[in-house]
């Protein structure tokens, strides 16, 4: 086996360990919430059914199925999540996180937090 070979190796084992970074087609900072847990079972505005316990969000104009990551910009930490509602109309947020990606962030005793948002390439 070649250098060659072996190159081509690694670039497809990357590429489908899921370890191969997303391309970032827009950024955006801001202030992040999340979801009351009495929204827990309710209809969002894709049709989807909402639960507290999947990485999603809501975004005033991104498309649905639009992934997203989101990083706390006090302590570094991000999650992937995936835009399946709208929301926040009228308010000075720019996204609002299900618990389960709060959590990730580290943001529920904080409640709002400074973000950036990076929307990915599917």
């Amino acid at each position: 086996m070649n250098l060659k070979h072996i190159v081509f190796l690694i670039v497809v084992f990357i590429a489908f360990s899921g370890k191969a970074q997303k391309v970032v087609l827009k950024t955006d900072t801001g202030v992040a919430s999340y979801y009351a847990v009495k929204f827990h079972g309710r209809k969002t505005a894709s049709g989807e059914i909402f639960h507290k316990d999947s990485l999603t969000a809501a975004h005033k104009t991104l498309p649905f199925g639009t992934r997203v990551r989101v990083t706390n910009l006090k302590n570094n930490k991000s999650v992937i999540v995936k835009v399946n509602d709208r929301g926040m109309q009228g308010k000075k947020r720019i996204i609002d996180l299900s618990q389960a990606a709060a959590k990730e962030l580290n943001m529920i005793g904080s409640g709002l937090i400074k973000v950036k948002v990076e929307v990915l390439e599917k």
